[in-house]
């Protein structure tokens, strides 16, 4: 089976390098004047994990000038490498040896984020990933468009012909996974661990309710 993995939330613990790029904007927006609230949970932080750049920015301050939301995503997006290239980047426990399983039983596994480019090239290299995928989609190679509106390149380039249900899976956290998953009729796993809430992913076929529970939900919603 193809097996499609979102990254953020799923198989990366993104907290430990988006919380704190994320509030150091947040500073850097109320030094230079913008009315911004400072004080954010960790859990309202990470409800934008999964959103592309565009469309974070866009729901977050739409009020900003655009030239000032570029800034801040990039502005994020640096402060995210930095810790990356510290070593404050980790996957969730147990991630590479799930995928290395699942890889070893045949099945094909892709990279497909809602990140940028230079995003998913640099946990390419700070985590090997080469080495569990097939192949690698993020939305900005493709003008950010919805996950769901990606998954025809994906199928184009990968389907063996036999039903989409039968011949592909997406495992994610949040309700774009979810939406391919509806859109095209293929199976999905939700991960309860991740950042989207709860009822984002009450109709997978099945719930990973922990890293370790990976594999066996998986295995479940392939039966």
């Amino acid at each position: 089976m193809n097996l499609l993995f979102d990254y953020d939330g799923t198989l990366h613990d993104s907290s430990a390098t988006y919380l704190p790029a994320f509030r150091k904007t947040l500073a850097w927006l109320e030094e230079h004047g913008y009315d911004v609230d400072r004080e954010y949970s960790d859990e309202q932080i990470g409800y934008w994990l999964g959103f592309s750049a565009k469309d974070m920015w866009n729901s977050f301050a739409p009020e900003l000038d655009d030239a000032v939301k570029e800034t801040c995503s990039k502005m994020i997006g640096a402060e995210m490498r930095r810790l990356t290239e510290a070593g404050k980047a980790r996957l969730y426990p147990g991630v590479p040896a799930t995928l290395e399983r699942l890889k070893a039983e045949g099945h094909r596994l892709f990279f497909v984020s809602n990140c940028h480019h230079s995003y998913m090239q640099m946990h390419r290299k700070a985590f090997d990933l080469d080495r569990y995928f097939s192949d690698f989609y993020c939305c900005e190679d493709y003008g950010w468009i919805p996950k769901a509106d990606l998954f025809p390149t994906i199928q184009k380039a990968w389907g063996t012909g036999i039903a989409a249900h039968d011949d592909f899976m997406i495992v994610g956290d949040r309700f774009h996974d979810m939406n391919m998953a509806r859109e095209h009729g293929i199976r999905s796993v939700g991960c309860a661990y991740g950042f989207g809430a709860r009822d984002e992913i009450a109709d997978a076929d099945a719930i990973a309710e922990a890293p370790s529970d990976l594999y066996g939900a998986i295995t479940r919603a392939a039966a």
